[in-house]
Parts: C-alpha cells; structure tokens; sequence
C-alpha cells in the first residue's frame, strides 16, 4: 500500500511528504507532479491507500481532478490539499468526492492530525455487527449535529481544530456508510443512536 502525492509545487509536495513520514514512518510514499502520471505509478507501484492531491495542477483544474480520482478509485480516501480557500471550495470538493479538504496554509500541527486520522487503521471501523459502537468522540459529534452546531463551533467545544473535526465527521460518515450530515442525522434516529 502507498500514499500518493500530487502536486506540482516540490517544496509543498515535500512538506506534504515529510509530514506524512512523521504520521506514517516507512510507508510508501510516491510523489506526483501531475494527475497524468497516476495511472502509470499506479499501474507499477503499489496499491492506493490514500491520495493527497492538489487542486491546481498542470494537467487539470480545480473539480475535475478530484472526480477523476473518485471515479476511478472510488474506495481510496482522497484529502484535498490546496491554497485555496475552504469557504470557496470544500463544499464542492466534498459533492465531488474527496472526504476532506485541507488548507494548505494550515498549520503543520493541522495537517499532521488530519492525516493522521485519515490514516487510522479500520480497526474502530468494524463490520454491520457493531456498526452501532461507535467511539466517545463519535458519541459527542452525533449530539453536537443533532444540536445543530457548525464545524467551527464543534470544534470551539472541543477545543480540536475545524480540519481535525472535519476529519472525524469524515470517519463517522465512513462508520455509519453515509454522506452527509443530513443522512447522518436520519441514520442515528433510525437506529437508535440518538437515545441515551
């Protein structure tokens, strides 16, 4: 298994790299300048784990990259680093496909944890028989959706960046094989998770 990096900047793609040593000490990590590349790297590396990728690339732009990526790889988690804006993009992003969006001027403290998270093995992740054991922090994310809250003021409360609570939305989602927070919501009230 390899993470692939996409990006067509070195010195991020690099950074991007050394932080996911610091995560993932002696996993694979395959460095991509541009989406054209990924195919063939694939085709003689090793399997996707996950993908990093960049939304401005010599070879694409913005929304396209990221569904060809979910189209052809629809079970590898993809986390969209880029410069721009989350307010512009995530959504979109989101809606295309990629299970979190990462600003690149996050902090590396930030983006350590994101990926960390996205990293963790599926060991909490079990199958249809305890789909319903979820962990405390999945517990507290329910009840704070239920409240209505926003990513911001989830992560006011728990004192946790919005990119660490973006993360952990992204698991639950995973978890309870939902989509957005809507079907979330929906998914706990039907199965009881919601109830004390």
């Amino acid at each position: 298994m390899a993470i692939y990096v996409i990006d067509d900047h070195p010195l991020m793609r690099e950074a991007i790299v050394m932080l996911l040593r610091r995560v993932r000490p002696g996993t694979e990590l395959i460095e991509l300048s541009q989406l054209s590349e990924l195919e063939p790297a694939i085709a003689k590396g090793s399997a996707p784990e996950l993908f990093c990728l960049d939304l401005k690339l010599p070879d694409t732009l913005g929304l396209s990259g990221v569904r060809l990526v979910c189209n052809q790889f629809p079970d590898v988690p993809l986390a969209v680093i880029s410069a721009t804006p989350a307010s512009d993009m995530e959504e979109w992003c989101r809606e295309a496909g990629a299970d979190v969006y990462i600003e690149k001027s996050a902090g590396a403290a930030e983006i350590v944890n994101a990926l960390r998270l996205m990293l963790q093995g599926d060991s909490e992740m079990g199958g249809l028989e305890d789909i319903t054991r979820l962990s405390k922090r999945q517990k507290q994310l329910l009840i704070m959706l239920d409240e209505g809250l926003s990513n911001r003021e989830i992560a006011e409360r728990l004192g946790i960046s919005e990119h660490t609570v973006k993360v952990h939305l992204w698991r639950l989602f995973r978890r309870l094989g939902v989509k957005s927070r809507t079907q979330t919501l929906h998914y706990a009230r039907m199965n009881g998770l919601l109830g004390s």
